[in-house]
């Protein structure tokens, strides 16, 4: 019986070993895949700029030039981006996760009043809005037009992330805990802050990873409802840069040529990219090790 079982045992090790070669060279690929764009802007953002024009850089920098990364650093206007984008990414994101939290466990509650109404209520708003045009209309009649708290305002929660929140709290912190706190003489906001915070650091780190690329990478709010330029994020003038192929105040009266502002132009295309997203690169990984876990909140358990 041995004899007939083992070389049964050896192939299916075998084939065990072949799929999981097979999966581990697939990831490879697929990773190659997605980190050469990464790597290429980064090595365009160092390089000369007529090699990157000509075609000649593939993947490794071609000659060495940091005055992309120069004309970055001494532009005002990129400067007051970088510093507006922190602050809206830093102020908005914590903003995000009071409101976000308060109302997932609001939420999570079996003894709050119209529960079911209140969550189709705001899920209503997941899957129907009054369009572009009538948003701007009250934006601009309730006085947010041209603000600096505009983008913090709009797009306050959501209801995503709000059913995330409150799926985390009824399914991982035990409701006779909650219990045992309110017999201790906690009040709701002591209970809140006191025990459903501190157990729900997975969902708030993946929260704060949501909420910081949304404002880290948001735009179009800030395209459509802010004029003055001392406000406007980063990403405004990377699209200017980008989409617009315009160089910014990139000091003319220096420059000799338009050949020479074109090229300067190109260095500063790629070396915005990595400035803009060094900040997500650098927390990321941090993050990681959440992640994984937000994703798998309200999923079906065996």
């Amino acid at each position: 019986m041995k004899e007939k079982t083992q070389p049964s045992k050896i192939r299916e090790r075998g084939m065990e070993r072949v799929f999981n070669w097979a999966i581990n060279i697939l990831l490879l690929l697929f990773g190659l895949v997605a980190l050469y764009p990464l790597l290429f802007v980064l090595s365009a953002s160092i390089s000369d700029p007529t090699a990157v024009n000509s075609g000649k850089l593939l993947l490794f920098p071609k000659g060495f030039n940091l005055e992309g990364y120069k004309q970055i650093l001494k532009n005002s206007w990129v400067l007051i981006g970088y510093r507006n984008s922190l602050f809206y990414a830093v102020a908005g994101t914590i903003l995000n996760l009071v409101v976000t939290m308060m109302a997932g466990y609001a939420l999570s509650r079996k003894d709050l009043y119209g529960k079911k109404l209140i969550t189709l209520y705001m899920m209503f708003t997941m899957w129907f809005s009054g369009g572009m045009i009538t948003k701007f209309i009250v934006v601009n009649n309730i006085g947010l037009y041209d603000k600096w708290y505009t983008l913090l305002v709009l797009g306050l929660v959501s209801m995503y992330n709000v059913i995330i929140t409150r799926s985390f709290i009824a399914g991982s912190i035990p409701g006779e805990l909650q219990e045992s706190a309110r017999i201790d003489g906690c009040d709701d906001f002591g209970t809140f802050f006191r025990i459903i915070v501190p157990l729900s650091k997975p969902v708030i780190a993946i929260l704060s990873l949501y909420y910081g690329l949304g404002h880290w990478n948001s735009y179009f709010n800030a395209l459509i409802y802010l004029k003055d330029k001392n406000k406007q994020p980063l990403q405004i003038f990377l699209r200017e840069i980008l989409v617009l192929n315009q160089a910014i105040d990139v000091n003319s009266d220096e420059l000799e040529s338009m050949i020479e502002r074109a090229r300067m132009a190109q260095s500063m295309k790629y070396g915005l990219i990595v400035v803009a997203s060094l900040p997500m690169l650098i927390i990321y990984p941090f993050l990681q090790k959440f992640f994984v876990k937000g994703v798998m909140i309200g999923s079906v358990k065996g």
